[in-house]
C-alpha cells in the first residue's frame, strides 16, 4: 500500500505572524480533532491551506513554512490568495453549500462568480497533489469545500484509491436541485471510489440525487460508473474515546473543575457547547430554557445554564447577526430571572482549550444538543465518553446525525420549545440507575467505534472497493484480447455478428420511439454489411414495424421481441414457432391499473408481448410498485404459459421459450461461421451469450454479472469497437 494522503480546507496546524517570526501550533476543530490521532499513527500526508493569505506571507517565509510542516507536522500546505479565499470559502463554501445542504433553503446564494473560485480552489489542490502523490498513493478528500476534486484528482492520477467523506448532511434530491451546479458536483464526487456519509438518510438522499439527476442505476449502495464501480456507504464518526475517559485525572482538567465549581456552587449544570451557527438552534435553544424557568419556578437558582458558543464565520452578516441575537437572548432571560446571587445563564463566547472543555462535560448534568440540522455532532460524543461515573443526561435533537447512535439519550425535536422544557425536567428528575443504564450503553457502543475504528473502517473499504473494480476490469475487453479479436475477424471467411440494439448500439431514452439511430450508427451497420464476409444481424426486444422502419433499408437480418419474428436481410418476417397473443386482454388490464397508480410509467405494447415502462417513476414508488406488479401477475403468468421479466426499467410479460438464443440458433444453423461476436447489455442478452460456442467473443455493455467473456463500459465503445473491425483489413 502507497501513502496516505489526508486533504481538508485547513491544515491541522495554526500559522501565526508575531514579532518573533512564525508560531506553529496544533488547531482546534472537529475534523482535526477526530482525525489527528489517526494521522499521527499513519505513514500519512496531510494537504490543507495555512490559513495565512499567500500575500501576507513574505518571499522568505515560504520555503520555510513547507519545511517546518513536512519535517515536524507532516504535512503540505497549499497557499490561497485573499480573493480566492473570500470566494470560495467565505463565498460558495459557505453562503451556498452550508445553508443547502442543511435545509436553509432561503439562506444560499447562487452567484457564479463563487463558483468559479470554488472551481479554482479544487483545480489548485489537484495540482498540489499531483506533485507530491504517486499514482497508487491513497488520497481521502475531506468535507463540502472539495466536492469537484475527486474527479480532478482521477483525470490525473487515473489508477490512485481516492475516498470522499462528507461531514455535513447530504440534502433530500428536492433540495439539492436547486444548486444550478448540481451535476457538477455529482459528477465530481463519482471522481471517488468511496463516498462516505454519516448516516443512512444522507447516503439515500445522494444515491436518488445521483439516480435522478444523472440517470446512473445503483444496487446496495453500487453505482455503475463509465468502468468503475463506486460505492457509497455509512460510516458514523467516532471520537478519541481515552482522551475523554481519561479526561477527569489530568490535573490541568482537575485545577479547572475545582475554579468552574467554585463559581457556580454547587447547582446541577446544564452544559451547551456550540460553534456560534444558525444551523445549531441555539436561538430556539434559549427559547425553550426561558419557558422552562418559566414553568417550573422550583428550578430556579438550582441550575445554571453554562452557554459555550465559539466564534465561527464572524464575517459573515448572518453570523454577526445571530452573535447579536443570542447576545441580547442571555441578557433578557438573566435580567428576567436573575438575582443577586444567581445568574440562570453564563455565556462564553470564546474558544475552549481542552482542559476547559473537558471539566465542563465532567461537570454538566445534562448536555442540551439540541441543532436544527447536524451532520454528526461529536460534542454529544465527547460529553458521553467523559462521564465515566455515566451519571448524567444527554438531550438531544432528532436533526443531529449522532441519534442513531445514541438512541439511549432524551431524544427531542428542536423546534418544540415544550419537549426541551419537558426532557430538561426529566433529565433534572431521573434516577442515576437509569442514568447509568443508559450511559454505559453508549459509552460501549462510542468505544467500539472509535475515530480509529472509523478511519480505519473507511480505508479498508476504500481497499475493498478497489480490490472489486480490479477484478471487474480484468473482464473489460483489455488492449490484447481486442488485438487478438481483431486478428480473428481479419482471417475468418465467414462472420456473425450478433447485436442488441438498446443499451448496446444506442443509449437509452425516456421514450422508446425516441431512440432512433443516428446517422454515425447507420454508417457503421452499412460498411460492416460491404463485407462479403460479414452477417449483421440486430437481436431486440423491440415490435418488427420499429426495426423495420429504423433499419429495414440495410443489408442486415433483423430479429424483433427477443426473437419471435426474424427477418433474413431482405426476405419476408417470419415467427420462429407459433404463438398465441389473446393472453394479452388478460393481462393488459392488470397494466392499466399500474400505470393510473404509478406516475411517469406507461405501456409499450408488441405484438406478442406487453411491457411496462418505469424509467421515469421515482425509485421509492418504483421499488413498492414493481414488487407489487411482479406478485400480480407471477400468479396469472404461471396460468397462461407466459414468462415476467424484469429488465432496465421495464416489466415484460411474454411467451416462454423464445428468446435472443434461439434466435442465434437460426441465423448459426444456416451460416456455420468461423468467427462470432455477441454484443448486448441486460437479461435478455443473456440467452444470446449461453447458445453460442465456446470460441464466440461474447461482451456484455456495461458493468454487471453476465455469461458473456468480456465487458465494454457504454454504447459508446461499442460502436469504437465496431468502427474498429469495420477499418480491419482481411488477411
Amino acid at each position: 500500500m502507497g501513502k496516505l494522503f489526508l486533504v481538508s480546507n485547513r491544515l491541522p496546524v495554526t500559522i501565526e505572524k508575531k514579532k518573533e517570526g512564525l508560531i506553529f501550533s496544533q488547531s482546534a476543530g472537529g475534523l482535526v480533532t477526530g482525525l489527528s490521532a489517526f494521522h499521527g499513527e499513519k505513514d500519512s500526508r496531510w494537504v490543507g491551506w495555512t490559513g495565512i493569505p499567500a500575500e501576507n506571507i513574505d518571499p522568505g517565509q515560504e520555503d520555510r513554512i513547507k519545511e517546518e510542516l513536512k519535517n515536524k507536522f507532516r504535512c503540505h500546505p497549499v497557499h490561497l490568495a485573499r480573493e480566492e479565499i473570500e470566494g470560495h470559502y467565505h463565498g460558495f463554501c459557505n453562503k451556498t453549500i452550508w445553508p443547502l445542504f442543511h435545509n436553509f433553503t432561503e439562506t444560499s446564494v447562487y452567484h457564479k462568480d463563487f463558483y468559479e473560485f470554488y472551481k479554482r480552489v479544487n483545480v489548485m489542490f489537484c495540482r498540489e497533489l499531483k506533485k507530491i502523490a504517486g499514482p497508487d498513493d491513497i488520497i481521502w478528500v475531506h468535507d463540502y469545500h472539495f466536492m469537484l476534486l475527486p474527479a480532478l484528482l482521477r483525470q490525473e492520477l487515473p489508477r490512485a484509491p481516492i475516498g470522499f467523506f462528507l461531514h455535513i448532511p447530504f440534502p433530500p434530491m428536492e433540495i439539492f436541485s436547486l444548486l444550478p451546479w448540481r451535476r457538477e458536483i455529482l459528477q465530481g464526487l463519482l471522481g471517488a471510489d468511496l463516498i462516505g456519509f454519516h448516516t443512512f438518510d444522507y447516503v439515500h438522499s445522494f444515491l436518488e440525487s445521483v439516480r435522478r439527476l444523472l440517470d446512473y442505476e445503483h444496487s446496495l449502495g453500487r453505482i455503475p460508473c463509465k468502468n468503475r464501480i463506486i460505492k457509497a456507504d455509512i460510516f458514523p464518526m467516532g471520537i478519541d474515546v481515552d482522551r475523554f475517559s481519561g479526561a477527569s485525572l489530568n490535573p490541568e482538567v482537575q485545577r479547572a473543575i475545582k475554579k468552574f465549581r467554585n463559581r457556580i456552587g454547587d447547582r446541577k449544570v446544564i452544559l451547551s457547547v456550540d460553534r456560534l451557527d444558525y444551523t445549531k438552534g441555539i436561538l430556539s435553544r434559549l427559547e425553550a430554557f426561558d419557558f422552562f424557568l418559566e414553568k417550573n419556578p422550583d428550578y430556579r437558582e438550582k441550575v445554571v445554564l453554562i452557554l459555550v458558543a465559539v466564534p465561527s464565520r464572524s464575517r459573515v452578516s448572518q453570523y454577526a447577526l445571530l452573535k447579536k441575537q443570542v447576545d441580547e437572548y442571555v441578557g433578557r432571560i438573566n435580567g428576567k430571572y436573575g438575582t443577586i446571587g444567581w445568574m440562570p445563564i453564563s455565556y462564553l463566547y470564546r474558544f475552549l482549550p481542552f482542559p476547559s472543555l473537558a471539566a465542563l462535560y465532567c461537570l454538566g448534568h445534562i448536555n442540551l444538543v439540541t441543532p436544527l440540522r447536524d451532520g454528526m455532532n461529536l460534542i454529544a460524543k465527547e460529553f458521553v465518553a467523559a462521564k465515566v461515573d455515566g451519571k448524567g443526561v444527554l438531550i438531544l435533537s432528532e436533526q443531529a446525525g449522532a441519534v442513531h447512535e445514541l438512541g439511549e439519550a432524551l431524544v427531542v425535536n428542536p423546534n418544540s420549545r415544550e419537549e426541551i422544557a419537558d426532557a430538561l425536567k426529566k433529565a433534572l428528575e431521573m434516577p442515576v440507575e437509569e442514568q447509568q443504564e443508559r450511559f454505559f450503553a453508549m459509552q460501549a457502543r462510542l468505544r467500539r467505534y472509535n475515530v480509529r475504528k472509523w478511519a480505519n473502517d473507511f480505508i479498508n473499504r476504500l481497499n475493498q472497493t478497489k480490490n472489486i473494480q480490479r477484478v471487474l476490469c480484468a473482464v473489460l475487453l483489455p488492449p490484447d484480447r481486442k488485438d487478438e479479436l481483431r486478428r480473428d475477424y481479419s482471417r475468418a471467411k465467414k462472420r456473425l455478428i450478433l447485436l442488441d440494439y438498446d443499451g448496446t448500439l444506442v443509449p437509452f431514452a425516456e421514450k422508446p420511439e425516441k431512440a432512433a439511430p443516428d446517422r454515425e450508427l447507420l454508417g457503421i451497420l452499412e460498411k460492416l454489411t460491404r463485407r462479403k464476409e460479414n452477417e449483421v444481424a440486430v437481436i431486440s426486444s423491440r415490435d418488427k414495424q420499429t426495426l423495420e422502419s429504423w433499419l429495414g433499408n440495410l443489408d442486415i437480418s433483423l430479429a424483433a421481441e427477443h426473437g419471435v419474428w426474424i427477418r433474413k436481410k431482405s426476405a419476408a418476417w417470419r415467427m420462429i414457432e407459433p404463438l398465441r397473443n389473446d393472453w394479452k386482454e388478460e393481462i393488459r388490464p392488470v397494466f392499466e391499473i399500474f400505470v393510473d397508480r404509478t406516475p411517469g410509467s406507461f405501456i409499450e405494447e408488441k405484438e406478442y408481448s406487453l411491457v411496462w415502462h418505469f424509467r421515469k417513476v421515482s425509485p421509492e414508488l418504483a421499488l413498492i410498485r414493481v414488487g407489487e406488479l411482479k406478485d400480480t401477475l407471477l400468479h396469472l403468468a404461471s396460468n397462461l404459459d407466459l414468462g415476467v421479466f424484469e429488465g432496465k426499467k421495464v416489466i415484460e410479460v411474454k411467451n416462454t421459450g423464445i428468446n435472443k438464443g434461439m434466435a442465434a440458433q437460426r441465423l448459426l444453423e444456416e451460416k456455420a461461421p468461423d468467427f462470432i461476436l455477441a454484443m448486448g447489455d441486460d437479461w435478455s442478452d443473456e440467452d444470446l451469450f449461453a447458445a453460442l460456442p465456446d470460441f464466440a467473443y461474447t461482451i456484455r455493455v456495461g458493468l454487471a454479472p453476465s455469461r458473456a467473456k468480456y465487458h465494454l463500459d457504454s454504447f459508446v465503445e461499442a460502436r469504437g469497437l465496431l468502427k474498429e473491425l469495420e477499418r480491419t483489413k482481411n488477411d
